[in-house]
């Protein structure tokens, strides 16, 4: 029984930056035992919204009103007690908040009592937790069950998303040794669009053209960055250059590309079942696509062997297709995909191998994160074929940095280098008109 006294402007202190103490979590534990033996849940997938939450508020009142529970509330208190429990019962508990809000691209969950936000590129600590570990395992089963998961001992990692494509990552102990932790990477209802990046400096109006002709001309792209870079938003840009009338097969590991077409294939890969089988990985995916008679293939990430069957399927008439990739800089990008396709257990030799990606990649799009979290397109290069042993680039264009400002803001400009690109002849074979000028390496883009 908790004492007659506790006064809950805690709930305000927690919006403030004051400390959350354990006897409110036990409190709302123990409205949200009671709810639940008052209520039938199972009718709640009946009604809407609207009305489960009315009924959700009737049956927390009734409780207030009982004499364990009678504790003095203002107004603002006792909806912030509506609101958490609400959040139990039909959402996420604490995460809730922190997927209404649009400014946070990451939550970053170390345990039940640390949770992190990235806001804008920067990672901050929020005041909001878990009551303990149970509680968030309990968030954890929910968020998984839902796309047909499971995380246990036996399974204790897992890769889901949220109803708005949110990606999520949950690893439970024995691997996690503290407690389980969760990250997920938000995605916004309203994906960002060119004009977006453009108003965000990460690129240039002009480059902004010489990426449109680039997909439309069907060149083979990947784009290459670390994480949090924005790889994927990029990958969703671009996308919206592929033309209404193509049939294009999206792979992915757990499902976050936002493709505005209409005629998208999505597929995912699926783990093993509790029996240890049924898998299905991302090469399979990629090998059943070709069946599927797609005019282009997205992959969301390469990570292994998949890389080889997608690299035959841009050599064998996919051109046009996308994909991201881990890596530092183009070049790397390069080396890791030769690797994945070792892993394979290809007997290829190096030389012949490097031919095969040389002849499949057209274009190599680097991105990064700045030190002050802003995102830039920092390079564009071109593969021109072999020289020897070599695989043979060159930049188009690319992002030099400057200086840092005394607030910690990265300045610097765009160029473009004065090549002119090989792959202008298929712009020109593709009707795309691409003004000469805009490749004047003595005009720089400031941002």
């Amino acid at each position: 029984m908790l004492p007659e006294k506790i006064q809950l402007d805690v709930l305000t202190q927690s919006a403030t930056g004051g400390y959350m103490p354990d006897e409110y979590f036990d409190l709302k534990s123990r409205i949200h035992d009671r709810l639940i033996d008052l209520m039938d849940l199972s009718m709640l997938d009946k009604l809407d919204l609207q009305s489960v939450s009315a009924q959700i508020r009737k049956a927390i009142e009734k409780i207030l009103r009982e004499e364990s529970y009678n504790l003095p509330m203002n107004m603002s208190e006792r909806e912030k007690i509506f609101s958490e429990i609400i959040y139990e019962v039909l959402g996420y508990g604490p995460l809730e908040p922190l997927l209404k809000d649009p400014t946070i691209s990451d939550i970053l969950v170390n345990t039940y009592k640390n949770i992190y936000v990235e806001r804008r590129g920067k990672i901050e600590p929020t005041d909001a937790r878990f009551k303990d570990d149970a509680h968030l395992m309990r968030i954890i089963d929910k968020i998984v069950s839902t796309v047909g998961r499971r995380i246990d001992e036996s399974s204790p990692m897992v890769d889901a998303r949220l109803p708005d494509g949110s990606r999520v990552n949950a690893i439970i102990p024995p691997l996690a040794i503290d407690g389980p932790c969760v990250s997920i990477r938000r995605f916004a209802v309203n994906p960002l669009e060119l004009t977006d990046l453009i108003e965000y400096k990460t690129l240039t109006t002009e480059i902004a053209e010489m990426l449109k002709g680039i997909v439309k001309s069907r060149l083979n792209v990947i784009i290459s960055g670390g994480t949090g870079s924005g790889k994927t938003t990029l990958l969703n840009v671009l996308s919206r250059f592929i033309p209404p009338d193509e049939r294009v097969v999206t792979i992915e590991d757990a499902a976050e590309l936002q493709l505005k077409q209409e005629h998208v294939v999505r597929l995912e890969t699926r783990p093993p079942s509790i029996e240890g089988k049924g898998e299905v990985i991302q090469r399979d995916l990629v090998r059943n696509s070709l069946r599927m008679r797609p005019d282009r293939i997205i992959v969301g990430e390469v990570r292994g062997k998949e890389a080889f069957d997608m690299l035959q399927a841009m050599n064998t008439g996919h051109d046009g297709s996308l994909t991201t990739i881990h890596a530092n800089s183009a070049r790397d990008s390069l080396m890791r995909l030769e690797t994945m396709v070792a892993m394979a257990s290809m007997d290829i030799p190096s030389e012949f191998l490097r031919r095969f990606i040389a002849s499949a990649i057209h274009v190599v799009i680097q991105v990064s994160r700045m030190i002050d979290g802003t995102r830039r397109l920092v390079s564009l290069q071109e593969i021109t074929g072999m020289e020897g042993n070599v695989i043979t680039m060159q930049e188009i264009f690319s992002y030099q940095q400057t200086k840092i400002e005394a607030s910690g803001k990265v300045k610097g400009y765009f160029k473009f280098n004065g090549i002119r690109p090989k792959f202008m002849e298929r712009f020109r074979m593709a009707g795309i008109d691409f003004p000469q000028n805009l490749l004047d390496p003595n005009v720089i883009y400031e941002a």
